[in-house]
């Protein structure tokens, strides 16, 4: 009896060991794609050395500093937009805030909130809840908001400042009569006067004021050197006006920008006019092209190597390091474009 026990509990232990084997077989089949090895007993590195440093270089970038477009929707309709209200998608806030959580994870330092307008989603609740999650919860160092400022209320401020390092606010002109050729036209509303409120609301609840500045055919002759040195913003963007198939040319596009494009001499004979403004932070569509890492509403990095924007696999549903592989991210570009900088404004020396 005791031997019949015996060689059952035997047969259940090869059973059980089969079961393994195949197991562990599946799982290097399965990971095999990724280019990983399993450093079992008995097995021997066989690889070049050679080899082994190439995978090495090739490893993922670290999203440092991301730019999460989580809307598409926006109140204005700028000629030249390249991220265009192709869908009215927004991740439920939870989904939103497990996906910054792993980007933390990453090694993400700065977190760029844009869209479409961030302000339009629940009145400005919406980013002022991820903003205060970001700072507050994750701890990151930088925490900023691209806006277009017209939905902007002070109350905002009052409530969600204190987790905010900069504002950047989109000015393309302080002409008002062009900024309703680009299509930043707000009615009554004047976009600049808003622009000179915004700047003081900045000073009083301490957050780093920031402008960003598309060149195109209807400012290129500008000169604002004035104005930009009185708002005095610890950065000035200037973009060149880039196209991107799908969002603003081409056949499927919601924008028609060609009319806004200038070539890359208009571009700096512009930066040359204004190369005393010492905030100046000139980007040629090269550099932009290459040296952002951009989420989209869905949490999708989208590569814009191609002139266009072709989307990874969510970062929720593969994880940061699968995706990011896909994002046609230059980590070298972002850096020498001066991408990493005094960003938080618990660093920055100014007179609030």
């Amino acid at each position: 009896m005791h031997l019949a026990v015996l060689v059952r509990l035997l047969s259940v232990g090869r059973a059980v060991l089969a079961a393994l084997r195949g197991r562990l077989g599946a799982l290097c089949w399965s990971l095999a794609p990724l280019s990983l090895s399993l450093p079992l007993p008995g097995w021997r590195d066989s690889s070049p050395r050679r080899e082994r440093e190439r995978e090495w270089d090739d490893a993922s970038p670290t999203p440092t500093s991301v730019n999460y477009h989580f809307t598409r929707q926006c109140n204005y309709k700028c000629g030249f937009c390249f991220h265009t209200a192709k869908t009215s998608f927004v991740l439920p806030l939870e989904e939103a805030k497990r996906g910054l959580a792993m980007l933390k994870e990453a090694g993400m330092e700065k977190i760029n909130f844009s869209g479409g307008e961030p302000f339009l989603q629940d009145r400005g609740e919406f980013v002022g809840k991820m903003v205060q999650y970001c700072k507050q919860e994750l701890e990151l160092p930088s925490v900023s908001i691209v806006s277009n400022g017209s939905l902007i209320r002070e109350r905002w401020f009052k409530k969600y400042g204190e987790y905010l390092d900069i504002l950047a606010i989109s000015c393309d002109s302080f002409d008002e009569d062009v900024n309703v050729l680009i299509g930043r036209g707000q009615g009554k509303k004047n976009h600049v006067e808003n622009l000179h409120k915004l700047r003081q609301w900045c000073r009083e609840y301490a957050v780093a004021f920031k402008i960003n500045s598309v060149i195109n055919r209807f400012n290129v002759e500008e000169d604002m050197n004035e104005q930009i040195k009185a708002l005095n913003p610890v950065r000035w963007k200037v973009f060149q006006c880039l196209l991107i198939e799908g969002e603003n040319s081409g056949e499927d596009a919601l924008r028609e920008a060609e009319r806004f494009v200038i070539s890359d001499e208009d571009f700096e004979r512009f930066l040359d006019r204004h190369k005393d403004v010492s905030c100046l932070v000139p980007e040629s569509n090269q550099k932009m092209r290459d040296s952002y890492l951009i989420l989209d509403e869905y949490m999708r990095f989208l590569n814009c190597r191609n002139g266009r924007k072709e989307p990874s696999k969510s970062i929720l549903d593969v994880g940061v390091e699968a995706a990011i592989k896909f994002s046609g991210f230059d980590e070298k570009m972002f850096l020498t474009r001066g991408g990493k900088y005094v960003w938080s404004k618990a660093d920055m020396k100014l007179d609030w």
